[in-house]
């Protein structure tokens, strides 16, 4: 952002739930009508707007209960100019094309044998007008491409007297159209519902009173409350409190840390136990989640120019037909052999047949669990050959299971160290606490010892009595610094498992040692088997980025045999280093899940985000998993694969039919009729097997079965 976008605005009317203002942006500052209504558009109660550039008028419909006419006046202008480029969707505008086109030109199709013939030319003509004014402005402004081709082609049909065929063209081409736009529109919205202003409440300390009050009010310098459960709204420093604040979103940590005075603490983070008072130092779009959704925005404006190599190859192929036709007409003289020419052209089939197979394999992935946004993410993650994955969250579930038990006292064995540690833990929802008392539920010899009551310390652990003896489990610095408690004597054992990645968790017993826990993350079953499965397909290379700490790092990385790995990343750092990747000429999928993880996704030529993961992971991927664990990332990298294969495979059928079609055409061994028949039936045919042929051939949903 780079300061104030409007030096003035003047509200000339309002009525209920709708106001005019006349405006006047700062010098530099673009007016651009679309710019101006998106970025209105997210403001808090905002339904609509309109600009009229020529006036500098802008119309603002709103919900009265939310805001009013003035406080939007204020909210506008105190807006800060987005110095990134608009994407082609919003510089484009939001409005649909109209389902009216697709029930016009279906109602002239199921018409056409229906009316006299007199009037069948002329219905053909009027629903062909839209279609002729596309490929007009389109042949003025880039020169004869596949559209002008197609407006072509149904022009030739209707001087032909061929209503049918050019109503049927028409009708196909509307009802594209109209998917995408749909498409385009939906994404849209989804985008800006991530980047609208949050309208929740939060609590202040003001003047040592605590307030409930907008999230949009809070004001750098506000002292910010956050209790058991809530997300952490702005980015600040801890001003008093303690707390356990689960940070896996952000940082990719898979056990919470604690928080207390003088700690640094980010938007986005969930405080899953204890209360802090925060300092606010940035808030609002300035806050560590909202600039990752500025991020994510201008990466996928870049992606959103991205073309189907079929597209152009179709308007490469197009001025070729057309010279074939000429040079026909000159060696020839003979009308019937252009008009033959002109029924076969590579446009239609290349056009067509390449979605369609795109389509197909997207529908195949969703019956796999796995939602594909575009064709254009099959088409590169088909060409990736480089996996970097997140770790929290996607290779291990984000549960600890319990590793080891090292007993540090005599006359207790393993089991009892974890027994009694379940005991005390087992009304304590901590990860770590779950993974205890899940690991005593396993063990041959489940044993529960009587306690007195628990007594919770926050970001410590917990204490009671057993037999008259203080029992005290949690971290290093509660069992050694708080209750005095020496480990000096097991530093060896201690420094051997916390390098192989393991998190601990320490039993004081009686004032003495009792144990040390060690934990893992648990790595999702099908982890191994999916990397596996990669190899298998082409990958050249399976590397880990996370923000955890390396030593858990390395043991995973050892455990799934992985190519390497990168821990204790920030989100731009995950970002920087697939774009290291990249700039080596790697082709780079990334599968995350976390906040963090968005940029990386949007930066990665394919992103590929898991089920459980943040809504704005989601947002930034080209593929989500709609289910558990990682098996689809390699059920859609074959569908891919056998994607690209089908269209490369159809691509030659096309040209070597329609090129045959063409070369007998143009020597009159067609007719007009019989090669507009093999041109339409070539291809219907190869729309039919691009419908059928694509997916994942073999293998289960599970990924049994080499694809």
């Amino acid at each position: 952002m780079s300061g104030a976008w409007f030096a003035a605005l003047e509200l000339v009317h309002d009525t209920a739930g709708r106001a005019r203002y006349r405006y006047r942006c700062q010098p530099g500052r673009s007016g651009e009508p679309r710019r101006i209504e998106w970025a209105i558009e997210a403001l808090r109660g905002v339904r609509k707007v309109r600009v009229n550039p020529g006036i500098h008028a802008l119309i603002v419909e709103f919900e009265d209960l939310l805001v009013d006419a003035e406080a939007l006046r204020q909210a506008i202008l105190t807006m800060e100019y987005p110095d990134f480029p608009l994407s082609q969707e919003h510089a484009r505008g939001h409005g649909a094309v109209s389902p009216s086109g697709v029930l016009t030109t279906g109602a002239a199709l199921f018409a056409d044998r229906r009316l006299q013939p007199e009037l069948q030319g002329p219905l053909s003509v009027a629903v062909s007008m839209p279609l002729f004014g596309k490929a007009l402005a389109e042949l003025m402004e880039r020169g004869v491409t596949s559209h002008v081709l197609e407006a072509l082609a149904v022009a030739i049909s209707i001087s032909r007297r061929d209503f049918l065929t050019a109503n049927t063209t028409t009708f196909l081409l509307a009802v594209g159209d109209y998917l995408e736009h749909s498409i385009e529109r939906h994404s849209d919205n989804l985008l800006k519902s991530l980047l609208r202003p949050a309208s929740s409440e939060v609590w202040v300390e003001r003047d040592g009173v605590e307030q409930l009050v907008d999230a949009r009010e809070v004001m750098v310098g506000d002292t910010v409350i956050a209790a058991t459960g809530t997300v952490i709204p702005i980015d600040g420093t801890v001003l008093g409190g303690e707390a356990l604040v689960n940070q896996a979103t952000m940082t990719g940590e898979s056990v919470p840390v604690a928080r207390r005075r003088g700690d640094n603490v980010l938007s986005g983070t969930l405080i899953e136990e204890g209360r802090l008072r925060i300092y606010a130092e940035k808030v609002g779009r300035h806050a560590a989640a909202a600039r990752i959704a500025n991020y994510v925005e201008q990466s996928l404006a870049v992606k959103s120019a991205t073309q189907l190599e079929a597209s152009r190859l179709a308007d490469r192929l197009v001025p070729m037909v057309l010279g074939l036709a000429g040079g026909t007409w000159l060696l020839s003289q003979n009308l019937q052999r252009v008009s033959a020419v002109l029924q076969a052209d590579y446009s239609c089939a290349l056009k067509l047949a390449t979605p369609v197979a795109f389509k197909a394999s997207m529908y195949q992935a969703g019956r796999r669990g796995v939602l594909v946004k575009g064709a254009n993410a099959l088409e590169r993650l088909a060409e990736a050959d480089t996996f970097v994955f997140d770790k929290t969250g996607t290779l291990t579930t984000g549960a600890l299971r319990v590793t080891d038990s090292l007993v540090c006292s005599a006359g207790y064995t393993a089991e009892d160290v974890i027994n009694i540690a379940a005991s005390v833990e087992e009304h304590y929802y901590h990860p770590m606490a779950m993974a205890v008392v899940d690991a005593a539920s396993r063990l041959a010899h489940r044993k529960h010892f009587n306690h007195e009551e628990v007594q919770f310390i926050v970001a410590h652990g917990v204490a009671s009595v057993i037999d008259g003896k203080r029992i005290v489990v949690g971290s290093r610095h509660f069992v050694e610094e708080d209750e005095g408690i020496s480990t000096a004597a097991y530093a060896d054992d201690i420094e051997r498992l916390r390098r192989e990645g393991k998190t601990l968790l320490y039993i004081g017993y009686g004032g003495e040692l009792l144990g040390v826990l060690g934990m893992l993350d648990s790595v999702h079953p099908d982890s191994a088997a999916t990397i596996a499965r990669l190899r298998e397909q082409g990958v050249k290379r399976i590397i880990m980025l996370t923000g955890d700490h390396p030593e858990r790092a390395q043991a995973l990385a050892d455990e799934l045999n992985l190519d390497g790995f990168r821990a204790g990343l920030l989100p731009d750092e995950k970002a920087e280093a697939i774009k290291e990747l990249a700039d080596e000429g790697a082709h780079i999928a990334f599968v995350g899940d976390g906040i963090n993880d968005a940029p990386a996704l949007s930066g990665a030529h394919v992103g590929i985000s898991m089920c459980q993961g943040s809504d704005i992971a989601r947002l930034a991927s080209d593929i989500t998993l709609l289910e558990e664990g990682i098996a689809g990332v390699a059920d859609v990298k074959a569908i891919a694969i056998a994607a690209r294969d089908l269209i490369n495979s159809n691509f030659r059928l096309i040209v070597g039919l329609n090129t045959s079609i063409l070369v007998a055409a143009s020597f009159g061994l067609l007719t007009p009729v019989s090669a507009s028949m093999l041109h339409n039936g070539s291809t219907i045919a190869i729309l039919l097997r691009a419908l059928a042929g694509s997916g994942m051939p073999g293998g289960s949903k599970t990924g049994e079965g080499s694809p």
